[in-house]
């Protein structure tokens, strides 16, 4: 069936290129026993062969990340869209903590208790003391070692149900390890998103047009509740277990011995967590991991204290919605006075206007903070914030510097309002201001210098160009000296350097070789694929992902430059071939036909021409199968595979895949609860697969009619 050359290799033993290969054969493999499992009640293998392929295939995947597929099964992404959530009864409630804010409400902490048990003051009180990580709570049930059902806390008693969403977290495993699995278990933790994942994310919906999350917090909680599952597994999601509940099965008598049986069964457990047998202990712990805060990859905001001795635990119970175990030792903000010396309003690649404070430096939780976000024109109102005024700042999510106050009592009486500027600060165009949105826009587009040089910074980025030696500093630079005003520019500085009076190898920092090195490095990015090329252009709302989805679909950048300047007339064709792409909606299609709408950036484009080669858009395909050039739409829930491994299979034999049916469209794939695709689908008179011809297809033993 497949090869099995390294399915007997140690996860620890497999190379990069051998990983690949297991993992591609492990979810064609799972993939094939689900089916026989679940629509044909025909397992070939027990169900402990089946746990140790999904475990073989999760630790894989926890040592090479980057490698996890989209058909992954730790994925399991193929349920219909929600239109909201569906209420779960937590079995037992999750409750809230309460909070202590300074040593003495820790000192009574440990006295209720003694109080409470009637201990002696001789009697030592274990504590499990752990980060507080900011992020938000969720619960996992189990059956028979196999993850059935996820849970937001919601209320403490009601939920939501969010197992669609779990299972694309790759710290949660789906199977549990080892031995000693109860029947029916619920395991309780933390789902988060680490500072550098955090920036990352935030970079991309820049990037795209979209609003940034305020805090990984925010990111994490916004990625968890999305009702389409494949966005939150675009979202990169963490998660520490610190609890669980078994109906049976399991006794232990410590805490501690809990999160020793969690990591047994495959979960991640924080790695600070610390035994404390003092009250002098745990104040000590609090003390370290406060100065280490800002060196973890997550965010924190106190530490959590719970007695170690279970007995004492179910003993203490809980009062109202709070448990008499566990207490929250929150750290104070970190906060700090200063004067806003400036406000800069800054231009972005988009023609974005932020506000920035301009701050005397001042240190902020052990970080030199000398500005901070104002956000936009509506938050500089909100806030009165002045030049001159005293100010309180704190570093959002513990990074991101911020105004949360103005004393006013320190402002001075000759103080004047900030006047959020008409024209832009740049070019002196008209600043626009859509209604409903918040942002302010310049309307100067490229004759803006600052939207120009972060649009030639986009351009040589890492995912466009990427031509070496010309980073951030260089492109502000040579802008600055008129060595580059546009792209094109760039492929013509080694000519026109030889003809200049003042050569690259004369300028300061650099000499004939780094020159050389540079004009070699954009010789090099002569030629350049289709989908980096569409990214490199900026158009708004066209990150990666749609410049690599509008590659395959156009194919040439010929064509999709002809079907743009068609797809103006919203009756024509092309339009609605364009709105078809699973991905591309009305706002994006907008962006997309005014960009090749602009009479600049066509005459740049053509300039650029003569400068580059693009690469047609090529996939590695296997040839002359019966789907090869053909459009597809799915529709319907797919039950044998979800949709992404459908659509990805589609794609690996030769088809398109586009969102809706047009004229275009060679076969609709209608699985469970088909609508109005499959409706339109009859009335166009294209041909409809059900999900067994389809799967047929896809296994090449139906050709037929095809």
């Amino acid at each position: 069936m497949l090869d099995h050359s390294y399915a007997d290799v140690n996860v620890d033993a497999l190379t990069p290129l051998e990983a690949a290969i297991e993992l591609e054969r492990l979810a064609k493999v799972i993939a094939h026993h689900d089916e026989l499992y679940f629509q044909k009640d025909a397992p070939e293998i027990s169900d402990a062969q089946y746990d140790n392929l999904v475990i073989r295939n999760r630790k894989i995947e926890l040592r090479f990340p980057e490698l996890r597929r989209n058909d992954s099964p730790t994925r399991r992404i193929g349920a219909p869209l929600a239109s909201g959530f569906r209420k779960v009864k937590h079995r037992i409630p999750m409750l809230s903590l309460e909070n202590a804010f300074s040593n003495e409400d820790v000192y009574e902490f440990f006295n209720r208790v003694r109080r409470f048990l009637n201990l002696q003051e001789t009697q030592e009180i274990t504590i499990v003391a752990e980060p507080k990580i900011d992020g938000l709570s969720a619960s996992l049930h189990y059956q028979n070692g196999r993850l059935r059902l996820g849970a937001t806390r919601g209320d403490g008693s009601e939920g939501e149900d969010i197992t669609e969403n779990v299972k694309t977290i790759l710290d949660i495993p789906t199977v549990l390890e080892g031995n000693n699995v109860p029947e029916s278990l619920e395991v309780r933790g933390e789902v988060y998103m680490c500072r550098d994942d955090f920036f990352a994310l935030n970079a991309r919906r820049q990037e795209n047009g979209e609003a940034e999350f305020a805090n990984p917090r925010n990111a994490a909680a916004g990625s968890l509740r999305q009702l389409d599952p494949k966005v939150t597994a675009t979202r990169p999601l963490r998660f520490f277990a610190y609890a669980f509940e078994a109906l049976s099965g399991v006794e232990l008598g410590l805490h501690s011995d809990i999160l020793a049986q969690l990591k047994l069964w495959g979960f991640i457990v924080s790695p600070e967590i610390r035994l404390c047998h003092s009250l002098s202990q745990v104040i000590d712990y609090y003390d370290y991991i406060g100065g280490r805060r800002a060196t973890l990859p997550y965010d924190i905001d106190g530490v959590v204290y719970k007695v170690n001795n279970l007995e004492w635990q179910r003993r203490l119970g809980s009062v109202g919605r709070t448990p008499r175990h566990s207490i929250a030792h929150k750290f104070e903000a970190e906060k700090a006075e200063t004067i806003v010396e400036n406000i800069d309003v800054q231009v972005g690649r988009t023609g974005v206007l932020t506000p920035v404070a301009w701050l005397k430096p001042i240190n902020v939780g052990g970080v030199m903070v000398s500005r901070a976000t104002l956000h936009n024109a509506d938050e500089i109102v909100r806030r009165d914030v002045r030049i001159g005024d005293t100010v309180i700042i704190q570093r959002a999510g513990d990074v991101i510097p911020q105004v949360v106050e103005v004393i006013k009592a320190k402002r001075s009486s000759e103080s004047q309002s900030f006047v959020f500027p008409e024209a832009c600060p740049s070019c002196g165009s008209l600043v626009e201001h859509v209604p409903g949105e918040v942002a302010r826009r310049c309307s100067g587009g490229l004759i803006c210098a600052e939207q120009v040089v972060e649009r030639l910074k986009h351009f040589v980025s890492r995912d466009a160009f990427d031509i070496e030696g010309l980073g951030i500093r260089n492109i502000e630079a040579f802008f600055a000296d008129g060595l580059i005003k546009n792209p094109v520019d760039i492929f013509m500085l080694e000519a026109r350097d030889k003809q200049s009076l003042t050569p690259l190898r004369c300028r300061e920092g650099w000499g004939g070789q780094s020159a050389q090195n540079l004009f070699n490095a954009i010789n090099k990015r002569r030629t350049i694929s289709l989908n980096r090329f569409i990214y490199a252009l900026g158009i708004l709302q066209v990150g990666s992902v749609t410049a690599k989805l509008l590659a395959k679909h156009y194919v040439s950048f010929a064509n999709l430059k002809e079907q743009m300047i068609l797809a103006e007339d919203p009756t024509s064709e092309a339009y609605h071939d364009l709105l078809s792409l699973d991905g591309i909606g009305q706002s994006t299609a907008a962006d997309l036909i005014y960009f090749f709408q602009e009479p600049h950036n066509l005459e740049i484009i053509d300039k650029l021409l003569r400068e580059i080669h693009i690469e047609d858009f090529h996939m590695e395909i296997t040839d002359n199968t019966p789907l090869s050039g053909k459009t597809l739409v799915f529709t319907g829930t797919m039950q044998a595979m979800s949709r992404s491994e459908a659509k990805a299979t589609a794609e690996r034999l030769g088809a398109k895949v586009a969102g809706s049916v047009s004229k275009k469209t060679d076969f609709v794939i209608v699985g469970a609860d088909a609508g109005s695709k499959a409706k339109a689908a009859a009335e166009l008179g294209i041909q409809v697969l059900s999900e067994a011809e389809w799967l047929k297809v896809a296994q090449g033993e139906l050709t037929k009619g095809v």
